[in-house]
């Protein structure tokens, strides 16, 4: 029990130091303009404001009452306070009106994601190295971000707490956000939470939704087909709704399946059989 006591005050205590290095860091680069006096006050304002904090319960810290920046991007002490209770800053991020329990979910929807979306899944702690690798020296022959590697986990910390832009501080925090949403949820909570939170086009926001407005059934009445093609949306929204181009979102679901035959999760006279089934959407 002592163990696992100092191990979880380690890891919190890691967290938390990057974490804060990495608000400054993102923070942006107008506070190197600050005089030396003014650097000190804003200093000296933050520790006395965290140690109001503490000295009041450091459960106490929240969004409401911290020296937000005014773009509204999150504050030093909004980045640590999400870092160390990171289970109620995903609750409150999450829609509850219309979540979806993974059991609700068909198997063939959660491979199907997996299959196209993140292969690894079940076998990286939130970051894939080899797909990290492959996306640097792209990035590296440009100079800037141009490619991503991101992981479901990742996706995941991105659409709850993350912007879309392509810095390499907001994929810093990313990264760090994702390793501690692999400390504190199992692989099947984390898939659970992305399902119902990643937006499918045409306005639906998580599976429950998508699977009443495309096809009019609750997430556990859905065929291989139409899990398929629902799998496919996430990688461009605005263009793979069979809403929006009903033969792109077909050949999207085609090359989902295919992915699907070679993640082992179906055979591939079961995938062609269900590339030939009709769609039927519900407007």
């Amino acid at each position: 029990m002592l163990i696992k006591k100092i191990k979880a005050f380690i890891k919190w205590t890691f967290l938390l130091a990057v974490v804060f290095c990495l608000s400054f860091l993102i923070a942006g680069g107008a506070n190197f303009y600050l005089s030396d006096n003014e650097m000190f006050v804003k200093v000296q304002n933050t520790t006395r404001s965290l140690s109001t904090k503490i000295g009041n319960g450091i459960e106490n810290i929240n969004t409401e009452d911290s020296d937000a920046p005014a773009d509204g991007q999150p504050s030093s002490l909004d980045r640590i306070s999400r870092a160390i209770f990171l289970k109620k800053a995903v609750q409150a991020r999450t829609r509850q009106a219309d979540y979806v329990r993974l059991q609700n979910i068909p198997e063939s929807l959660q491979q199907a994601v997996i299959a196209v979306e993140d292969r690894k899944f079940y076998n990286h702690w939130g970051f894939d190295m080899e797909g990290i690798f492959r996306a640097s020296l792209v990035n590296l022959q440009y100079g800037e971000v141009k490619e991503g590697a991101s992981t479901i986990t990742q996706q995941l910390v991105k659409n709850l707490f993350l912007s879309q832009e392509q810095t390499m501080g907001r994929k810093a925090e990313e990264f760090i956000l994702a390793m501690d949403m692999e400390l504190n949820y199992s692989k099947e909570e984390i898939l659970e939470l992305y399902l119902n939170s990643i937006y499918f086009g045409s306005g639906y926001y998580g599976i429950g939704q998508a699977a009443e407005g495309y096809f009019g059934k609750e997430p556990a009445m859905l065929a291989l087909p139409e899990a398929a093609m629902l799998a496919g949306i996430p990688n461009a929204p605005s263009l793979y709704s069979p809403y929006v181009d009903f033969m792109l979102a077909k050949k999207r679901q085609f090359v989902v399946l295919d992915a699907m035959v070679a993640a082992g999760f179906l055979r591939e006279n079961v995938a062609e059989d269900a590339k030939i089934k009709p769609i039927y959407l519900a407007h």
